[in-house]
C-alpha cells in the first residue's frame, strides 16, 4: 500500500462525506416546504445510502480493507468541518 493510494482514499472519503452530509443538509432544508416530507426523507436516505455504500464497496474491492479505513476518516472528518461550519443553530436546549 502506497502513499498515494492512501491520499486518494482519503481525498475519496472527504468528497463523499461532503456528498452524504450536505445532501443530508439539503433534504432536512426542504422538509418544511414538502408535500410528502416522510417520502422525501426516505428517498434521500436510499439515495444516498446507496452511492456510499457502492463508492465504500469499490474501495474496498481489491482486498484493501486500510483503504476503507483511510476513507471513513475522511468521511467522518468531513463530517466534523461541516458540523463546526454549519453548527447546531437550531438547538434551543437551554437550561436556566
Amino acid at each position: 500500500m502506497n502513499v498515494f493510494n492512501m491520499s486518494i482514499s482519503f481525498i475519496v472519503g472527504l468528497l463523499l462525506g461532503l456528498f452524504f452530509f450536505g445532501a443530508l443538509w439539503l433534504t432536512v432544508r426542504q422538509i418544511p416546504n414538502s408535500r410528502h416530507p416522510g417520502l422525501l426523507l426516505f428517498i434521500s436516505f436510499l439515495a444516498r445510502m446507496g452511492l456510499i455504500l457502492f463508492a465504500f464497496y469499490l474501495i474496498v474491492k481489491d482486498g484493501q480493507w486500510q483503504n476503507l479505513l483511510i476513507c471513513l476518516t475522511g468521511f467522518i472528518l468531513m463530517r466534523l468541518v461541516l458540523l463546526r461550519r454549519w453548527g447546531s443553530k437550531g438547538d434551543n436546549s437551554k437550561t436556566d
